[in-house]
């Protein structure tokens, strides 16, 4: 006769392949039901991005196969729970499992269209997303999601007014660039633009989220500061270009988050702009800006490097026409495959850094 705690035993010889632990110690096994000959159980993955989800599957029926030889009939279902470890008893975004910051240190290598693509392919995957634009002074992602224009609600519940992020192509987002007249410049000193930002974290019905992206603006200060301190964030993603002019401001984003007083791990690194390749001549690369900048400051500061992407007209006009690359049927599949490997191996990232290490202790601002 076969039994539940046959079956248990069986799948702790099946190890989820990042974390190195074993299914069962890891609570990922659900609702095993045994039926004479017939086993049946949920696999609980750790994020719907999981790239090793047949090896998993594959893993559990052949160590059923071994060690409950009885089970003639094995069905394995495979779902997803994304976790997370910000602190319990947080009061900030306390819906909200995994915070990703996408810095770049300085301005034009990519960063808008790794963050909006980001949100988006997690999205895809069946995660629940946001999208936070904290570019106060150059806000893009109205247009590069092609929702300039709209206005988000503001909702008021229990004498306290509410903004309730748009909705658009499967995720939440917010931008200043939805609240003030696209023509109309920004002039706001520091503590203008952290009360902004705190008011899209703390006066924002954000509801219950997977991950929240958000899109940072150059540079390594106040804001970067306040946010990485307000939010409990769960890592960050440098995007850079091989170009060394952008590779050090990246160090210095990258060396930023690693300040004691801001703690943030970093989840790996994006090159953008990595080579080019012209639409005629599908087989050549060149490296305008230079060759595997992004992958030898990963080396340097021992983090994975999470993809490169590279120069390519369509990605360009996709965010000037307010139509992604993830969104848009007629992108190249290799551009949609670049970016759904980084969003597969950041997610992968953040499941290994919940599964292994404490909880990030930034220090929540009043």
């Amino acid at each position: 006769m076969i039994t539940k705690e046959a079956v248990l035993e069986a799948l702790k010889h099946v190890d989820d392949p990042d974390i190195k632990k074993d299914l069962v110690s890891l609570n990922m096994i659900k609702d095993v039901e045994i039926a004479g000959t017939s086993v049946r159980f949920t696999v609980m993955l750790t994020t719907p991005a999981c790239p090793l989800k047949e090896k998993i599957k594959n893993d559990c029926i052949n160590a059923i196969k071994q060690y409950v030889p009885e089970a003639q009939d094995i069905n394995v279902i495979m779902d997803a729970a994304v976790t997370s470890m910000r602190n319990a008893g947080i009061n900030v975004l306390p819906n909200v499992k995994n915070i990703i910051c996408v810095a770049s240190g300085k301005g034009g290598v990519g960063k808008s269209t790794v963050s909006v693509n980001l949100a988006l392919t997690l999205a895809q995957q069946g995660a629940k997303v946001g999208l936070i634009d904290a570019d106060i002074h150059g806000p893009s992602i109205p247009t590069m999601l092609g929702v300039k224009g709209q206005k988000p609600e503001v909702r008021l519940i229990k004498d306290k007014h509410y903004i309730v992020p748009l909705e658009a192509h499967g995720i939440k987002l917010l931008s200043i660039g939805l609240l003030v007249d696209d023509r109309q410049a920004i002039v706001w000193r520091g503590p203008m633009v952290t009360s902004a930002l705190r008011q899209f974290v703390n006066d924002c019905l954000w509801g219950k989220l997977d991950y929240l992206v958000v899109d940072m603006p150059p540079g390594t200060g106040d804001v970067h500061l306040t946010m990485a301190q307000t939010m409990n964030v769960t890592g960050a993603v440098i995007v850079t270009t091989p170009q060394e002019v952008a590779l050090a401001d990246a160090r210095k984003a990258l060396s930023m988050f690693r300040l004691e007083s801001i703690n943030v791990p970093i989840i790996g690194i994006v090159q953008n702009m990595a080579y080019f390749t012209p639409e005629e001549l599908p087989n050549n690369k060149y490296y305008i800006f230079g060759k595997d900048g992004g992958k030898q400051l990963a080396e340097e500061y021992e983090v994975p490097l999470l993809g490169e992407l590279p120069l390519v007209q369509s990605i360009r006009e996709g965010g000037d026409a307010g139509l992604p690359v993830m969104l848009n049927d007629n992108a190249p599949e290799s551009i949609k495959e670049a970016f759904q490997q980084i969003a597969i191996n950041a997610a992968q990232q953040i499941a290994i850094r919940n599964a292994t290490f404490a909880p990030a202790t930034n220090e929540v601002l009043a």
